[in-house]
Formats: C-alpha cells, sequence, structure tokens
C-alpha cells in the first residue's frame, strides 16, 4: 500500500480486526481525545464516540484507506463526521478519527443504553491487541457508563456482533461489575 494512503483511527468496533478488512491494522496512540458513549436520533442503543479531552490518551488501531477511498468506511460509519487527526496521530501521513455528528446527539437521559454485543465486539477487540492491561485502560478511558447495558448476548442485536470466548466474557463482565455499570 503506498505510504501517501491515508489511515484512520479506531476507538470502537474498529480495533476488533475481525471486523473489517483494512489492510496493515496496527496499534496506534491518539492523544487528546477520551470515548463517550452518545445517545443519537439514528437509534435506540448508545453510539461510542470521542470527545475533546487534553491529556487523554487512548490506544487503538490504524490502518490505511487504500486509493484514499473512504466511501466503505464513511458509509460504516454513517452516524460519525471524519475528523482530521494527522498531527495528533502522528503517522507521516494523512489520518481521521470518527465522531458522532454533533446534529445527531441527545442528552443521556433518553434510555438509550449500551448493547452488550456491541460492547463486547469493542472489547475483544482490545483484548486480542491490547490485551488484559488493553481491556482495562479501554474502560478507564471511556465515560457515559451511567446510560446502562441492554442484555442482548443471547439474541445480538448489533450486526457486527462477534462469539467471544469464556475469557473474553469474563473480561466484559469484571469491568462491568467493576464500574458498577447498571445492567
Amino acid at each position: 500500500m503506498p505510504e501517501s494512503d491515508p489511515a484512520f483511527f479506531g476507538y470502537g468496533s474498529l480495533v476488533n480486526l475481525a471486523t473489517h478488512g483494512y489492510a496493515d491494522p496496527c496499534p496506534a496512540r491518539l492523544t487528546g481525545w477520551r470515548r463517550v458513549w452518545r445517545s443519537t436520533t439514528l437509534r435506540e442503543a448508545a453510539f461510542l464516540s470521542v470527545d475533546p479531552a487534553p491529556g487523554v490518551t487512548l490506544d487503538g488501531i490504524a490502518a490505511r484507506v487504500p486509493g484514499a477511498d473512504w466511501l466503505a468506511l464513511d458509509a460504516r460509519e454513517a452516524a460519525y463526521t471524519r475528523i482530521d487527526v494527522s498531527e495528533t496521530l502522528g503517522l507521516g501521513c494523512p489520518a481521521a478519527v470518527y465522531r458522532v455528528s454533533d446534529g445527531l446527539t441527545l442528552p443521556t437521559t433518553t434510555g438509550h443504553m449500551i448493547l452488550r454485543s456491541y460492547l463486547d465486539v469493542v472489547v475483544q477487540g482490545y483484548f486480542r491487541v491490547f490485551g488484559p492491561t488493553g481491556v482495562s485502560d479501554f474502560f478507564d478511558t471511556t465515560t457515559g457508563w451511567e446510560v446502562g447495558i441492554k442484555d442482548d448476548r443471547a439474541a445480538p442485536l448489533y450486526p457486527r456482533a462477534q462469539t467471544l470466548s469464556d475469557i473474553e466474557t469474563a473480561q466484559v463482565d469484571h469491568h462491568l461489575r467493576r464500574l458498577s455499570v447498571p445492567h
């Protein structure tokens, strides 16, 4: 892939390499942003997003977008706005992160909960790329847990749901208990 190809920074489901086929993904760090669960006008479940947060660093993955063909990724991330983070990410190429579009956000009091099947996919990705420490860091650098969890694990509503191993399931459940996330 040409070095001139732009890249994206994935901080949620894109960390789970089983959910996409972008070539050459590698661990990356993005400074100045924090993950947050957001309610939107698009669905009755929370989306994972990012907000500017000086002093916070997120682990995630970076992968190239061949030929700067953003169409497929923009379609996947339709609820999000692509934000330039080229300088912050420091990959030596144009780079972007996706953030829930401002016009779509609702107050957290709307009752839109986090789908456990979505969270499972994210945590599985972090576990496989960064291990247990990465999972712990994911939970600690994410806000908005007070919206609670909708347990759809037995009948997943998330379209890219994955089957978790026992240890991956234990990671999710442990951190939800540790943070006293309502479910």
